[in-house]
């Protein structure tokens, strides 16, 4: 049986350290950040974009789950509505698989602290802290594992995630 686990949160709450944590401490596995599959310029949110993205992802996703040489597939990406998740693993073949869904969430201040400090550095454009802050009550409502990351370190989250695995 294999295991994807669906690590989603805000942008800022520590998604791709905590992705590839995981991906160096688990055993045979893969790694898809989503927004490698959107990696485009200009950068356009239209409908076209959306449905080649979502495209990408899943034949990303199918590709790993299919390989047999691979136990964990781990996808991290910021899906602040339910219906992002529901939509792709929807397009899934998940016969063999386990679904572990988690949401990291850090308070809007730390977010924000976050945030300035990649804007400073020029790892974000200053767009994505409001949108990151909106999107963030948004998460509440999710049937996911929920981590809070305030004062956890991406290890520590990574632990988290790895001792459910264990207990469940």
């Amino acid at each position: 049986m294999k295991t994807l686990f669906f690590i989603n949160g805000p942008m800022g709450a520590g998604k791709t350290t905590v992705c590839k944590k995981l991906l160096s401490r688990l055993g045979a596995s893969a790694y898809l950040d989503g927004d490698w599959c959107w990696n485009i310029n200009p950068f356009r949110v239209t409908d076209e974009t959306k449905a080649m993205v979502l495209d990408n992802i899943t034949a990303m996703l199918s590709r790993f789950l299919a390989c047999p040489e691979l136990d964990y597939i781990i996808f991290g990406w910021v899906m602040h509505q339910p219906e992002i998740a529901q939509t792709i693993l929807g397009r899934l073949d998940l016969c063999e698989t386990d679904v572990r869904q988690y949401t990291l969430l850090c308070t809007g201040t730390t977010l924000q602290n976050r945030l300035e400090k990649d804007i400073r550095n020029g790892l974000r454009n200053s767009d994505v802290l409001k949108r990151s802050l909106d999107y963030l009550p948004l998460y509440d409502q999710q049937n996911t594992i929920k981590i809070i990351t305030d004062v956890l370190s991406p290890d520590e989250i990574a632990d988290q995630i790895l001792h459910k695995e264990e207990t469940s």
